[in-house]
């Protein structure tokens, strides 16, 4: 079984990042957010945040794959990308089912999060990207922030 947990974000491919930044700050007012150069997947990315979700931007840098996407599609969908708990397991599920993925192991994506793509066809010809969000560093202290009132001297 796989625990999803939400859509993480909706990624839409552009050839120009900065054109389609502007576009969507000028249409929506949307501002973008932790602008980033992926060198593991040759991509860089921008998120648009949406409540709990985002929108992210993708521009190929050197990604053959997104830049044939490009090519054929033109700008648009690329991927949607759900946020699960426990990437390792959902993909052993996933093989198990002997869904078709494009990953076999997670890959580190953008924010440095843990990620794996299931083949199209697995889902009807939409490309789905799962997602385990790196845990949040926590703060290493012996006891609260606020130590309360000081003791009443005698």
């Amino acid at each position: 079984m796989i625990k999803i947990k939400k859509i993480d974000h909706i990624a839409v491919a552009v050839e120009n990042i900065d054109h389609a930044l502007a576009k969507w700050q000028e249409t929506l007012g949307i501002t973008g957010q932790d602008r980033e150069l992926v060198s593991s997947q040759k991509t860089e990315t921008v998120l648009l945040p949406i409540g709990e979700s985002s929108v992210e931007l993708i521009e190929p840098k050197g990604n053959e794959g997104l830049a044939r996407f490009l090519e054929k599609r033109g700008p648009g969908l690329h991927h949607i990308a759900i946020e699960v708990e426990g990437l390792d397991a959902a993909l052993a599920f996933l093989r198990s089912m002997h869904v078709p993925l494009i990953d076999e192991t997670p890959r580190i994506g953008a924010r440095g999060h843990r990620v794996a793509f299931l083949h199209p066809r697995a889902t009807g010809g939409v490309l789905v990207e799962l997602v385990e969000p790196v845990p949040e560093p926590q703060d290493i202290g012996h006891g609260p922030t606020d130590p309360g009132p000081a003791p009443k001297s005698t």
